[in-house]
């Protein structure tokens, strides 16, 4: 082989290593996207009792549990937002 064959075999060579390393991480990312996903989807119907509590709820109690929808709202979107970064 010549030194130039040597370059191209050794590049080659990285590349399949990074590749692999890659799909590792991506499947590992997929993985930890796939249990953002359950936890939002937890949170997601958590906010869906606390609207009906709102609902059914007057006065300081429901101020409340407005705010805590508000948080647990804007952490779905936290979320929501990660996910798009893993993707």
């Amino acid at each position: 082989m010549s030194e130039h064959d040597d370059k191209l075999m050794s590049l080659l060579e990285r590349l399949e290593r990074e590749r692999d390393e890659l799909k590792v991480k991506i499947g590992l990312a997929k993985l930890e996207a796939r249990e953002e996903w359950q936890e939002l989807e937890g949170k997601i119907q958590g906010l869906r009792g606390r609207m009906k509590v709102l609902k059914e709820e007057a006065g300081d109690a429901s101020s409340d549990v407005g705010a805590a929808f508000d948080m647990m709202a804007e952490e779905v979107k936290e979320g929501f937002a990660r996910l798009k970064k893993l993707l």
